[in-house]
């Protein structure tokens, strides 16, 4: 048998990925024959330590490094069928097109039936492995694999389809195959749409391929776009690479996260003054790069209309980074809805520092004792658990969880390390905190408010920031029909005579004590709020949340 060619630890240049690096001392270790290399698999990759050298696909480099030097490296896909790869090496490639002729069949004749592909070449391995004195090295790359072994119950596959998957199976865990230089790489962006018996094996190594850290996205910017910009004279400003950042964002996530460049600060904001005291402290501590004293995420409670949302943009702005909101990525088929989440968690750890919305949350992330989906909420809680809890990623995804019911949310997520600072929002009580929510969210709306024309604010303690935000754009549209540039009194006046205020009582209060319950530090409640504790204490609170949870529960 020749002796396995020798890749490491100088085998590989300086500028391979590291994954090439893990999946060369697995192969060249014995240790184990066949890879699933998912994530950025459709990616560019350098082909040398220089821009001028170019860019490839994965393929090119496994062919031209990883498997340089090995006899002969075969490439199967559904579109293109079998053929010998040899990336720029044409030479190589027409003794790679002979040698496979001869050991494994004429390439040219072979039909394109992945079940007699996968047949032909487990004859040459067990040719391969019976002639071990005479042995070929051999590789072979299956791109877009999970058309070959797709997800699914064994017991349901076709025979042929099982017959295809227990012969992979059996390449994996030989002990023959693991000694000699053979190698399956097997390709595919989403490892949740392929089997599970191939994904849960320990015999098959999965290799994540991330997408590409911010010193190789500058050199590949520097070295394509900047030079189609010198070609073609269109300017490159901060404008198109925001509008261009933007779109291959959402792209890339393919519309499961929608970006969202913020456009305000917490100076915004009316009330919640410790809460953004917190956040800002935060946000300096950011800027310095002191990640070690940040928190994992936070929990945005409180009633319905209270401005979580805004919050939390408005929060994105005052760092200064993107805030992406997660967007439903459950989907009635199998698997997809765990390859969808994969995709969005590859691109949020290439984005950092990014801030993740996760609206209604409650609902959104699901739970681990989620039934009647065959497992598919408790295996996404896990993910995102994990996730939520990398503390690689501190200071680099922060997790903003929103919900008017915080009680719903699992504890694993809300403990610390997690969602670990639990902020309350409550409805304005303050009738000068109440009257500048109108000027600012008249000048959100784009209209023109004078202090002195805003009448006596009805309802008082009974509206929140979204019943505000709503009258205000009602008496905006008041006066411009009536031919006002500015809000005027008279507007605002008949509004707030014909508005009626929202009789669900019992779950405000509810929703309410949830967040006063849910809260992590004393400061942020109101100072009504924490008197009513004292005076109550948490758990006679407590125990009037269950009453008004369980009245909810069976209306």
């Amino acid at each position: 048998m020749p002796d396995t060619p020798s890749l490491l630890p100088g085998g590989l240049p300086p500028w391979a990925p590291p994954w090439a690096a893990q999946l060369a001392e697995l192969c060249f270790s014995g240790t184990t024959s066949v890879f699933l290399l998912h994530g950025n698999t459709n990616d560019l990759l350098p082909r040398g330590a220089t821009p001028e050298d170019g860019y490839g696909t994965i393929a090119d480099l496994l062919a031209e490094q990883l498997f340089g030097k090995w006899d002969l490296l075969l490439h199967y896909d559904l579109g293109r069928g079998l053929r010998a790869f040899a990336g720029r090496n044409e030479k190589r490639l027409q003794k790679m097109i002979a040698l496979a002729n001869d050991k494994v069949a004429d390439l040219s004749t072979v039909k394109n039936d992945p079940g007699v592909v996968l047949a032909l070449l487990d004859r040459f391995v067990r040719n391969n492995i019976v002639s071990a004195d005479k042995a070929i090295s051999f590789a072979v790359i299956i791109d877009q694999a999970s058309f070959l072994f797709p997800s699914g119950e064994p017991g349901r596959t076709s025979f042929p389809a099982a017959a295809m998957l227990v012969t992979l199976l059996n390449w994996a865990k030989s002990p023959h195959v693991k000694k000699m230089p053979m190698a399956f790489v097997l390709m595919d962006e989403r490892r949740a749409d392929l089997s599970e018996r191939v994904t849960s094996s320990p015999h098959v190594a999965s290799i994540e391929l991330p997408l590409p850290p911010v010193d190789e996205r500058e050199r590949f910017i520097k070295a394509t776009m900047v030079k189609v910009a010198a070609e073609t004279g269109r300017r490159l400003d901060a404008k198109a690479f925001q509008d261009l950042k933007k779109r291959l964002i959402e792209k890339q996530a393919q519309g499961l996260l929608e970006f969202i460049e913020p456009k305000w600060t917490l100076d915004t904001i009316i009330g919640h003054d410790a809460a953004k005291s917190r956040l800002r402290q935060d946000a300096e501590l950011l800027r310095k790069g002191r990640l070690a004293s940040l928190p994992m995420g936070y929990l945005l409670c409180g009633p319905v209309g209270t401005g979580k949302t805004f919050l939390a943009q408005c929060t994105a702005g005052e760092i200064g980074i993107p805030c992406v909101i997660l967007k439903n990525f459950r989907s009635k088929y199998v698997g997809e809805t765990e390859g969808n989440l994969e995709r969005v968690l590859s691109v949020l750890r290439a984005m950092g520092p990014v801030m993740v919305v996760v609206d209604e949350a409650d609902a959104a992330l699901g739970s681990r004792e989620a039934e009647g989906d065959s497992g598919t909420s408790s295996r996404v809680f896990g993910m995102i658990a994990a996730q939520m809890g990398d503390t690689r990623y501190r200071g680099a995804i922060l997790w903003m969880l929103l919900t008017a019911r915080p009680d719903l949310i699992p504890i694993d997520l809300k403990r610390q390390g997690r969602a670990e600072v639990h902020i309350p929002l409550f409805y304005p009580t303050d009738d000068k905190e109440i009257r500048q929510m109108f000027l600012t969210l008249a000048g959100k709306l784009q209209g023109k408010l004078v202090a002195e024309d805003i009448p006596a604010v009805p309802h008082a303690g009974e509206l929140s920031g979204a019943d505000v935000e709503g009258l205000v754009g009602r008496a905006l549209r008041l006066s411009l029909l009536a031919g006002s540039e500015t809000i005027t009194r008279a507007a605002l006046t008949e509004v707030f005579a014909e508005f009626l205020p929202s009789t669900e009582g019992i779950e405000k209060e509810l929703q309410e004590l949830a967040a006063i319950l849910e809260c992590t530090d004393r400061q942020f409640l109101p100072a009504a709020t924490a008197k009513r504790m004292d005076s109550e204490g948490r758990a006679r609170m407590q125990q009037r949340f269950l009453e008004l949870r369980r009245l909810v529960e069976l209306s």
